[in-house]
């Protein structure tokens, strides 16, 4: 016989009585609604904008295609 304890379940978590689980609510807004990461320059990857005209005739140049130049 062995004397080992009995293995346990790896994802059990314990319990605390003093501290009940919320329970999952239904959220019924519009998504739409609400402004997403896309919805913004940054969502798309641009730089933040920097102010004064060199800055934007460096972005200018920096975006042009190589065909234009």
């Amino acid at each position: 016989m062995s004397t080992a304890p009995a293995p346990a379940p790896r994802d059990a978590k314990p319990t605390t009585p003093d501290r009940p689980r919320p329970k999952p609510t239904l959220i019924f807004d519009d998504p739409l609604d609400q402004q997403s990461a896309d919805d913004t320059d940054q969502g798309w990857g641009e730089r933040a904008p920097s102010g004064g005209s060199a800055a934007d005739l460096a972005r200018f140049l920096d975006e042009k295609p190589p065909h234009h130049i």
